[in-house]
């Protein structure tokens, strides 16, 4: 279920940029990372949404063939920095857009209305969670299930347990992301005011609260003991990022996102975090270590986003852009149509990943097949998960008269697009 790496560890106008960003005049050239015109989706984002809920939905079943295909094996970072940057991306130019048009009162009851129905998502996904991971437990007569999960306290005492799962404080495991987007998005019109303010002094003061974490070890406690598996003080930082982006700081780095050097650091880092994870895999490599680099880098946290964690995404990142431009055919290739529309349906699909990921984990537990039954469980939930987000879409789009699948800022499914 985790890996050795877990172990160890707004107007949108080009006219308008500038004022959003507080920059100068638009250069000649095309920046790495542009805004959407009003009405268009940014597709990349959408993309590499999708990507991260299937890549998330893999690496909760057992490490079989297709878990050694997913990013955690060869870097730092993993499928859940995508994640949270993206929505911090998709937030910030939704709610940022509404913030300017209507007001702060009125984007705020917004962002506070989107916030209620992710919360409202996650208790629903726990109920029907925990009601699945019993059942099972009881048909097969396996309390394993139930301990693997992390469902035993509820079985104790479910009162006071039911309790503490709607306070965020006690969560089966696979179910974490959610409760640590929630507390993001509530800070989110306080983050916003910020950047219509200053853009990189709101992304300074979340650096300095990240420093702080680490500093004077800041955590959230959940029950029954222990801490949240995804710190909200340090992930923040990962999230104002994306806003900071949004906001047009993405189009402040340009130059240098485009710089060869910056590629060349870029390749290089990448190169190091891979070298390094070969050596969780095969000790033999481990010799090779510094020791005094191994004592600086160790436990490399994903709890508290080590800054190596951050630093890899920020490195996949800058490659992605450079190489994959907005205006990229491939966007339109129906063969990437199915991450595409997973991406432009976050919720639900996530939500249903979790689902399946137990589900699958049951049936490789219960049945040996060994890899070839694994790459069945692996390529059936993804299609499902498709399958689903094909099923979405067209209520949206034909079904759905209320004429919401038409309004703008579409980007952001779990932020909500229809802001």
């Amino acid at each position: 279920m985790t890996s050795v790496a877990d172990q160890i560890s707004g107007p949108s106008l080009a006219a308008d940029a500038g004022v959003i960003a507080g920059s100068a005049p638009a250069r000649a050239e095309a920046p790495a990372i542009a805004k959407p015109a009003a009405g268009e989706r940014e597709l990349r984002l959408d993309l590499f949404r999708g990507l991260a809920l299937w890549l998330i939905f893999i690496d909760h079943l057992p490490q079989n063939l297709l878990t050694w295909l997913t990013i955690r094996n060869y870097g730092f970072s993993d499928a859940t920095e995508i994640f949270i940057f993206i929505s911090g991306y998709t937030a910030s130019f939704v709610y940022g857009r509404a913030m300017r048009d209507v007001g702060f009162v009125v984007a705020t009851a917004r962002i506070l209305r989107r916030v209620w129905q992710i919360y409202v998502a996650h208790v629903f996904l726990f109920t029907i969670f925990l009601a699945e991971i019993s059942y099972v437990a009881t048909s097969f007569e396996n309390p394993l299930y139930s301990e693997e999960m992390g469902i035993m306290d509820f079985l104790k005492e479910p009162d006071v347990t039911i309790v503490q799962a709607l306070l965020l404080r006690f969560r089966p495991v696979n179910m974490d992301v959610l409760p640590l987007y929630i507390v993001l998005m509530l800070f989110l019109p306080l983050i916003l005011w910020l950047m219509r303010k200053s853009a990189d002094l709101t992304l300074g003061l979340a650096i300095l609260l990240y420093a702080a974490t680490w500093h004077f070890d800041l955590y959230l406690s959940a029950y029954p003991s222990g801490f949240w598996v995804f710190n909200p003080f340090a992930w923040q930082l990962l999230f104002v990022f994306g806003a900071w982006c949004a906001q047009g700081g993405a189009q402040r780095m340009s130059r240098i996102l485009t710089s060869p050097v910056t590629l060349w650091i870029c390749v290089a880092y990448l190169l190091f975090s891979f070298l390094v994870t070969l050596t969780w895999y095969v000790p033999q490599l481990s010799h090779f270590m510094p020791k005094r680099l191994e004592q600086w880098m160790y436990p490399i946290s994903k709890t508290d986003l080590d800054v190596l964690r951050f630093a890899h995404f920020l490195a996949l990142a800058a490659v992605t852009v450079r190489f994959l431009p907005k205006d990229w055919p491939g966007l339109r290739s129906p063969w990437l149509r199915p991450l595409i529309l997973c991406g432009q349906h976050s919720l639900e699909i996530f939500c249903l990943g979790v689902f399946l990921a137990f589900a699958g984990h049951f049936i490789l537990a219960e049945f040996s097949g060994g890899t070839g039954l694994h790459f069945v469980i692996s390529i059936s939930g993804i299609l499902i998960m498709t399958a689903a987000a094909w099923l979405f879409s067209w209520y949206k789009h034909s079904a759905d008269k209320s004429g919401r699948a038409k309004a703008t800022g579409g980007n952001a499914d779990m932020a909500g697009g229809g802001a």
